[in-house]
């Protein structure tokens, strides 16, 4: 049974204005409730997803491009850091240094005209990136060959720190002193 489209439209005719207004809004609110829930919500909640992601890219990209136009500027730094570390690393010797390191200390007193009693090498003291090397040392002679001595250390290439100095004449009343320190270098942890 095929209904007429001619006897319903008579149907809907029969009914009252007023009906007939009340079925039409009722349809149309019902499809729009329709196509808000099923089309509407997840697409406005789809483009709010959006945004939020398209404003953290922004973000992102803003911050790349602020980064790029300091590229040049961190290489420089970075070329910068780079030698003074180098000339950092140049100050401390290496591990085969170390023997002709002290070797040239020992000399350095020898030209001082000091006379070595003692000169004995330590346990290393492990720090963050470097490790402590301290050198035992106890030599004889006067005082302004003591300063020389202590001078020349101080004027070597490598970081060399006299410590925990302590002076006497050897006798009672004697220009001749007996001196007793720590000679502290250093070496690049990095090398074990």
């Amino acid at each position: 049974m095929k209904p007429d489209f001619h006897s319903l439209v008579s149907k809907v005719e029969k009914l009252s204005l007023r009906l007939r207004v009340t079925i039409f809004a009722g349809t149309i609110l019902i499809l729009a409730g329709i196509f808000t829930y099923f089309v509407y919500l997840p697409k406005s909640e789809e483009i709010a997803l959006l945004e939020d992601r398209i404003g953290s890219l922004e973000m992102r990209l803003a911050a790349a491009r602020k980064t790029a136009r300091n590229l040049e500027k961190f290489k420089a730094e970075m070329i910068e850091v780079q030698a003074m570390f180098d000339e950092a690393l140049n100050l401390l010797p290496n591990e085969r240094e170390i023997p002709t390191l002290l070797r040239s200390i020992t000399q350095m007193g020898n030209d001082s005209n000091l006379d070595f009693h003692l000169f004995k090498p330590e346990r290393e003291v492990p720090k963050d990136f470097y490790i402590e090397i301290p050198v035992s040392i106890e030599v004889s002679g006067n005082f302004v060959d003591v300063l020389t001595f202590f001078d020349r250390v101080g004027a070597m290439e490598r970081i060399v720190n006299i410590v925990n100095v302590s002076m006497r004449p050897e006798k009672d009343l004697s220009t001749v002193l007996k001196t007793n320190c720590t000679a502290v270098t250093y070496r690049f942890r990095g090398e074990e």
